[in-house]
C-alpha cells in the first residue's frame, strides 16, 4: 500500500509525553509565586502548546510584559521539580519506531524551548528518531504554520504528504493554517469536544487507538 503521508509532525506535550497536569501546576504556582491569582486547570491547560508571551497573555492576564521573564523563571523552577518523573505515554515508543521503519520522515512541532526540547529528546531516548524540529522560542507561536512550513521545506515534503498531530485546538489549527491534515489525541491538553470542533481528519481517545489509526491510515 503506498504511504498517504510522507512526513509525521507530532506536538510533545500531551501528545507524546504525559507531561499535561505538571506543566499546568507549573503555571499555577508561578503565578503564586509572583503573587497574582492561579489559573484554574482548564485555562493552565488551555495554553500548553504555546509560546511564553501568548500563553502568558491568556493564563496571566495581570502580568505586566516586563515581568515575563521571571514568571518565566518560576516556572521552569517549578516544572523542573517534576519533569524527571514524566513519562511517555503508553505505546508511543512503539509506534514511533514502527513508523522510523516505514520510512516516514519524523518530526516534531513544540510549544517547548529548544532546551526544554534537547532535554526531553535526550531523557527520552527518541532524538535519534526525528529528522527535524522546531520550538516556540526559535519560531512564530502556534496556531502560526511558520513551524510547519520550515519543516516541511527542510525536509522537502509538500502539505498534501504532511500530517500534524496534536493534542491541542492549538495544533490543529496551526495544521490548517499550513494546508496540512491533522489528527487529535483526547489524552492530553485540550478535551476531545474542542478538537472535533476543528474538524480534523480523526481524533482518537488514547495512546493505543492512535497507533492503530496511525498504522490504518498513514
Amino acid at each position: 500500500m503506498n504511504a498517504r503521508f510522507d512526513l509525521i509532525v507530532f506536538d510533545w506535550d500531551g501528545t507524546l509525553m504525559d507531561s499535561t497536569a505538571a506543566i499546568a501546576r507549573s503555571i499555577q504556582s508561578a503565578c503564586r509565586d509572583l503573587g497574582l491569582p492561579a489559573p484554574d486547570d482548564a485555562s493552565a491547560r488551555h495554553v500548553i502548546g504555546l509560546g511564553l508571551a501568548e500563553a502568558l497573555r491568556y493564563a496571566a492576564p495581570d502580568l505586566q510584559p516586563q515581568d515575563y521573564p521571571e514568571m518565566s523563571v518560576r516556572y521552569r523552577h517549578h516544572y523542573l521539580l517534576l519533569c524527571e518523573e514524566l513519562v511517555l505515554f503508553p505505546g508511543i515508543a512503539d509506534l514511533l519506531a514502527w513508523l522510523a521503519g516505514q520510512g516516514r520522515l519524523l518530526a516534531v512541532a513544540t510549544g517547548k524551548s529548544r532546551a526544554g526540547l534537547t532535554h526531553v529528546l535526550a531523557q527520552s531516548g527518541l532524538g535519534p528518531l526525528f529528522h527535524a524540529t522546531r520550538c516556540a522560542d526559535e519560531c512564530f507561536s502556534k496556531p502560526h504554520p511558520a513551524m510547519l512550513e520550515e519543516l516541511m521545506d527542510e525536509l522537502g515534503v509538500a502539505p498534501e504528504r504532511t500530517l500534524m498531530i496534536g493534542d491541542t485546538t492549538h495544533d490543529l489549527q496551526m495544521a490548517k493554517n499550513a494546508g496540512v491534515a491533522g489528527v487529535g489525541v483526547g489524552f492530553g491538553a485540550h478535551p476531545l469536544t474542542a478538537l472535533r470542533a476543528e474538524m480534523p481528519l480523526a481524533c482518537v481517545e488514547t495512546p493505543g487507538k492512535l497507533a492503530e489509526w496511525v498504522k490504518a491510515n498513514v
